[in-house]
């Protein structure tokens, strides 16, 4: 943890030593008494927290807040559900990158238990975006919502902005061609077995135009983490 997180109804009351924070605020970071060290609230500002109490089965902390943490990109990701490993790595990873909203859906070449896994049930994917946060230094957490399908995610898509969607067959322009235009910037990215032919006419009909990587094979989770990074640079240029 490069910045340790708390939301705001956390503050008022000491932390658990059987709280994973706990666990690395006493033996990562090595805290004593009276130490500084980096906090954050949950999409708010970052501060110092220092240790003043350590007792039976709890810590306890005193805050002060600094300064307020920036946006974060205009970058709304679509992906379809995928294994849940490849999942996890999206979550943190582009949560780190800075991505503003990530949308996952089922589509017609993606497997159905896919959407069950436990990923989405216990909070798992909630703790992940938070971990995202964290290994970037930052408060900001994306939105993270689900769509049951590629054509309900397309019936409220953002209705400005420019809207893009990966894919390695039949896009005739790089991403790293395609200028980013106006804000936001809407990424749909298929699962490990792509588009199929409707999905990519339904895209095309709602105004997405289709984007490569280039010749190579990636996986979700690469094609993911480069295409926000190709789209984070131009939005920072």
């Amino acid at each position: 943890m490069n910045l340790i997180l708390f939301s705001p109804k956390e503050l008022n009351r000491p932390l658990q030593t059987c709280d994973p924070r706990a666990d690395h605020i006493l033996n990562v970071l090595k805290v004593d008494l009276n130490q500084g060290f980096d906090v954050g609230q949950i999409n708010g500002p970052k501060g110092k927290a220092k240790l003043v109490e350590v007792k039976d089965n709890e810590l306890t902390l005193i805050y002060s807040w600094e300064e307020k943490t920036p946006p974060l990109y205009p970058i709304n990701l679509w992906v379809s559900f995928c294994r849940p490993q490849t999942c996890r790595r999206i979550i943190q990873e582009c949560t780190s990158l800075g991505v503003r909203s990530m949308t996952f859906f089922s589509t017609e070449k993606s497997e159905p238990g896919y959407r069950d896994s436990r990923l989405w049930k216990t909070g798992e994917a909630e703790r992940l975006l938070i971990r995202g946060a964290e290994q970037a230094f930052c408060t900001r957490v994306p939105e993270l919502t689900f769509k049951s399908s590629l054509a309900d995610a397309l019936a409220t898509k953002p209705p400005q902005g420019t809207i893009l969607a990966l894919d390695n067959y039949e896009a005739s322009v790089a991403l790293s061609h395609q200028e980013a235009g106006s804000r936001p910037i809407t990424l749909a990215i298929g699962g490990e077995r792509g588009w199929s032919k409707n999905e990519r006419d339904s895209l095309r009909e709602s105004g997405f135009t289709l984007v490569h990587l280039g010749t190579r094979v990636l996986r979700t989770e690469t094609a993911c983490i480069a295409s926000v990074s190709i789209i984070r640079n131009q939005l920072m240029d």
